[in-house]
């Protein structure tokens, strides 16, 4: 994956310095570390995983001190072994002291994110599906967990409320029913955005089929014989997400079922931090 222009990580990392620095900055460091001191440290790795994060930590160090030199050995979105030097960031002591926390913080939320999403990807061998993250992020992180699954070989579901129409079953309720949603989201739609309908049964399903006008079919919170009932009905005719209860112990018995998509939101909400350390 190409990383991102740093510009659109800045804020978000700015703000996390500055919640770590204001208003008096690093007072332990500025009292006990002579200013002059150099130092050499290294980000390693604790556990094995697939790393994500490294451009971000990068730019934290950057942010308190352009003179830092920072080296990145392990990319993002490549596997990493216990023991292993991810990163190296050489100069002033007390920049180094002063960015650790920050840019450990987002890495190790982001290659735990990765980790964990890859560990999704790896039980979809051998099948067409794909394993794809919600909106279930922290808030004000999205792009930076976003990006994380995607270093971890997963795919990314909407960003946003205006990336595209999905409706789901409050909308229906809403609005009237499945046609009249669907019709709605016709007359509504641009020929750019692409329109998502949840369902929870293979009536809403079929009804669905019958309607036209939805681009990909949410299959919601179903067994996995309804999933299989539901690829054989489509037959191909819409993309098919499932959704809801997917647990990493079940997604290769979801992934044999044959539909498109699997998205689950403990790829960001559940994720472990992974276990990095800087060391001097």
């Amino acid at each position: 994956m190409t990383n991102l222009p740093d510009f659109l990580l800045e804020p978000v990392i700015r703000a996390a310095l500055m919640e770590d620095l204001s208003p008096m900055g690093d007072v332990t460091t500025r009292a006990v570390v002579p200013a002059d001191t150099r130092y050499e440290a290294r980000v390693n790795a604790r556990e094995d995983g697939v790393v994500s994060g490294m451009q971000v930590a990068a730019l934290a160090f950057r942010l308190v001190d352009p003179a830092l030199a920072v080296t990145t050995h392990v990319a993002d979105g490549h596997p990493c072994g216990k023991g292993q030097c991810l990163m190296t960031v050489s100069g002033s002591a007390a920049s180094i002291l002063m960015g650790e926390r920050v840019a450990l913080n987002f890495a190790g939320r982001m290659t735990g994110i990765a980790s964990l999403t890859a560990s999704f990807v790896a039980q979809t061998r051998g099948t067409k599906t794909r394993i794809t993250c919600t909106r279930k992020t922290t808030p004000g992180l999205r792009l930076i967990e976003k990006t994380a699954v995607a270093h971890g070989g997963g795919s990314n579901h909407r960003f946003g409320l205006s990336d595209a129409i999905l409706i789901k079953d409050n909308h229906i309720a809403a609005a009237g029913g499945i046609r009249a949603v669907l019709e709605a989201a016709k007359a509504a739609r641009s020929h750019m955005m692409r329109v998502e309908l949840e369902v929870d049964s293979l009536d809403q399903l079929e009804q669905a089929l019958s309607i036209g006008g939805a681009d990909v079919i949410l299959l919601d919170n179903m067994d996995t014989p309804t999933l299989r009932a539901a690829v054989a009905l489509t037959h191909g005719r819409v993309v098919l997400e499932a959704s809801g209860n997917m647990r990493l112990e079940r997604i290769a018995e979801v992934a044999a079922t044959g539909v498109d998509y699997i998205s689950s939101g403990a790829l960001t909400h559940s994720a472990r931090t992974f276990d990095l350390g800087l060391d001097f």
